[in-house]
């Protein structure tokens, strides 16, 4: 890949930070390190784009104790290419990878789904919560905060039964640069397969649309097999990858 198309993908790392943030952030030269009481990798790792101020083996041993300080395991998101080097860093100091996240670009169209109307709320509130589950689990205390905590956030959701306290789908999307990004896409089981996931990204791309939104952006892990085969149908193709590195555990 070309020095141009690597500035590309730090770029489009910068934009979706921005779009899910650490509760702190503190650039470290070029990085930015991120805390957020735990909640997601996203809002609680270093983000691994160009230089650090200082050599890497220093570095590495800086990002761990800001982390330490925070009662946190240290965590760095690096993106391929660009964080070739960064990453042999961590491996040497003993940090451990995740699998990969695909990055996936297409753009923000009002893509047919069902006909459920989609609620959208500038706040999640206590269904929406309850709707979204974290890598199959149920949010702790600190997720509100982490959700809201980005410039106008758009909470969807799909609520075919008022009297229960969960709904049938959800999704969360937030406007940077002329970019929908899109997250926290969760259909609950008995829901799936009615095209509710699409109907939560539509109504967020019509609604990004009058934003100025004109392209759209959402990761998910290589492992994702029907995310991935969704997504595809929708248009998105794949425009970089990233993995977590993970501390030793202190």
């Amino acid at each position: 890949m070309t020095a141009a198309a690597t500035t590309r993908v730090a770029e489009l790392e910068r934009l979706a930070a921005r779009t899910w943030r650490g509760l702190e952030e503190e650039p470290y030269g070029d990085w930015l390190l991120r805390a957020g009481g735990g909640f997601t990798g996203r809002a609680n790792s270093v983000l691994v784009t160009g230089d650090p101020p200082e050599g890497l083996r220093a570095a590495v041993a800086a990002v761990t104790a800001w982390y330490a300080d925070r009662g946190l395991r240290a965590c760095a998101a690096v993106p391929t290419p660009g964080g070739e080097a960064a990453d042999a860093a961590f491996a040497a100091a003993g940090w451990t990878r995740d699998e990969d996240t695909l990055v996936l670009v297409g753009p923000a169209d009002p893509w047919p789904g069902a006909d459920d109307p989609v609620l959208l709320d500038d706040a999640p509130d206590e269904v929406w919560l309850a709707g979204y589950r974290h890598r199959g689990a149920a949010l702790p205390a600190v997720a509100a905060a982490v959700l809201r905590h980005a410039e106008r956030p758009l909470f969807a959701s799909v609520r075919p039964d008022p009297a229960t306290d969960r709904p049938a789908a959800v999704a969360r999307g937030v406007v940077s640069d002329g970019c929908l990004v899109v997250s926290a896409v969760t259909v609950d089981e008995p829901y799936r397969r009615r095209g509710l996931a699409t109907a939560v990204m539509a109504a967020l791309a019509t609604e990004a649309r009058t934003r100025g939104a004109t392209s759209c952006l959402l990761q998910v892990t290589a492992s994702n097999t029907p995310a991935l085969a969704l997504y595809a149908r929708l248009g998105f193709t794949e425009h970089h990858r990233y993995h977590y590195r993970w501390a030793p555990p202190s």
